[in-house]
């Protein structure tokens, strides 16, 4: 039996050393397939009916199994993001002298690292408010600290993933009295974030990402 370095499961391209390299180069070409001939009809499209086949074609693709890019080093994040830049650029048909962040601001489009966060974030409320699915469930338990803390009612074994939600909730202007734990509604929370939450925490990240330019 001959013995393979990698294998192909549900769409994702799973490596012996687990490093996702031939998956982020698969994404990448898979994106670019779709956007070369975008640039072509794009005069023909309206910009709603761009956005929409940028959603169904290329940008489904950055997002599916993202998540399990968690962690991985930024050369991997950053072909991804070179990716959307350039779908970006063909949905508002800039040259590649405009500014990308300045692109993806306009369209509401958060980089890919931050789309990686918030999946992440609002999967881990969505088992911790249903409890589904199961498989997940099981492997998330309260972290119980060996002295009492002022949030060991609240603290978790991902406690970067909670405090980034709980700052989710905040940039969302939830109505006074709302209690900020997970007692909130979790269709309504994930209104509220959807209309606002992206566009506070995109308008953050942009604002960071200039300064970071203006003062290397």
């Amino acid at each position: 039996m001959k013995l393979i370095s990698k294998v192909k499961l549900l769409g994702v391209t799973l490596h012996t050393t687990l490093s996702m390299d031939q998956h982020v180069t698969d994404v990448v070409h898979s994106c670019s397939y779709q956007i070369r001939p975008l640039w072509h009809i794009r005069p023909c499209l309206t910009m709603e009916a761009t956005k929409m086949i940028a959603q169904c074609l290329v940008t489904a693709r950055l997002d599916y199994g993202n998540t399990l890019l968690l962690g991985k080093t930024a050369r991997k994040l950053n072909r991804l993001q070179m990716a959307q830049n350039a779908l970006a650029r063909a949905v508002c048909q800039a040259p590649n002298s405009f500014n990308a962040t300045d692109i993806r601001r306009s369209l509401h489009w958060l980089p890919i690292r931050q789309r990686i966060d918030y999946k992440i974030a609002t999967m881990r409320y969505k088992v911790e408010e249903t409890n589904t699915p199961v498989y997940m469930a099981s492997l998330i338990s309260d972290y119980i600290p060996s002295r009492t803390l002022r949030s060991s009612d609240n603290c978790l074994k991902l406690p970067l993933l909670f405090h980034f939600f709980k700052s989710f909730l905040r940039l969302a202007h939830l109505p006074s009295g709302t209690d900020y734990g997970f007692t909130v509604d979790l269709l309504q929370l994930l209104t509220v974030l959807n209309a606002n939450s992206k566009r506070l925490y995109l308008s953050q990240h942009t604002d960071l990402s200039r300064h970071r330019h203006q003062h290397p």
